[in-house]
C-alpha cells in the first residue's frame, strides 16, 4: 500500500502543502522498506526525520495560523502537541525493542492517520479559512 499526496489533500496553502508532500515522501519510504523486509531500518530513519522535521512544520504552521488569526490555532496546537508526544513514545518503544513488528505497525498507524486524518480533516481548514469559506 502506497502512501501518495493527491491534490486532494492540499491546504491551498503551498508552504504547508509542500511540506506536507514531504511527510508523504517519507511515509512512503517506510511502506517501501516494509516491502522489501527493511522495516526495522526506515522506521529508525522515518522517526528521526519525523523528530527534526515535525517540529519545523508545526512551528511554521503555527506562526502562519497566528499571522491570519487563524480561529482555530489552539485546536491545532492540541492536535500537535498529541501527534508530539505520541512519535516520543514510538521513539521511545523502539529504542526499547529494537524495532519489534509491534512498533512497525504503530508507527505505520500513526503516519497513516496523521497523514490521513489530520491533513484531510483538520488542516485543509486553513486554506477554507484563507479563501473566506466556513470552517
Amino acid at each position: 500500500m502506497a502512501v501518495t499526496w493527491t491534490e486532494a489533500l492540499s491546504v491551498g496553502i503551498d508552504r504547508i502543502d509542500e511540506q506536507h508532500k514531504k511527510w508523504f515522501e517519507h511515509a512512503d519510504r517506510l511502506f517501501e522498506a516494509g516491502k522489501s523486509g527493511k522495516s526495522k531500518e526506515a522506521i529508525g530513519e522515518l522517526l528521526q526525520f519525523l523528530d527534526n522535521y515535525t517540529k519545523t512544520h508545526f512551528s511554521d504552521e503555527e506562526k502562519y495560523m497566528a499571522s491570519i488569526n487563524y480561529p482555530l490555532l489552539g485546536e491545532q496546537q492540541r492536535y500537535h502537541a498529541e501527534f508530539i508526544k505520541s512519535l516520543a513514545k514510538l521513539k521511545d518503544d523502539f529504542e526499547k525493542s529494537g524495532g519489534n513488528l509491534s512498533v512497525i505497525i504503530a508507527a505505520n498507524k500513526l503516519v497513516i492517520d496523521w497523514l490521513t486524518n489530520h491533513i484531510s480533516v483538520v488542516d485543509k481548514k486553513i486554506g477554507k479559512f484563507v479563501r473566506g469559506e466556513k470552517i
